[in-house]
């Protein structure tokens, strides 16, 4: 469920309904609405991404709370 906010006077305004818990937090991050990938980039990503459904169709998954473990140790 995307939820989009908008920055006024250095503040993330939600100005949409939601459902969530109070309290909920949430980690947003920055839609810049686009990419620069050239047509080889895209081509390598699709590939990609074909691969992962692959997997996953395999059973080759990880739950994703260690996956964002792993992501989050490498920062």
């Amino acid at each position: 469920m995307p939820l989009r906010a908008k920055v006024l006077s250095g503040r993330l305004v939600l100005d949409e309904p939601t459902t969530l818990p109070e309290g909920t937090e949430l980690s947003l991050v920055v839609d810049d609405e686009g990419d620069d990938l050239d047509d080889a980039d895209r081509v390598a990503l699709h590939a990609a991404i074909e691969r992962s459904f692959d997997d996953a169709r395999a059973g080759r998954t990880s739950p994703v709370a260690d996956v964002l473990a792993r992501l989050r140790s490498r920062g």
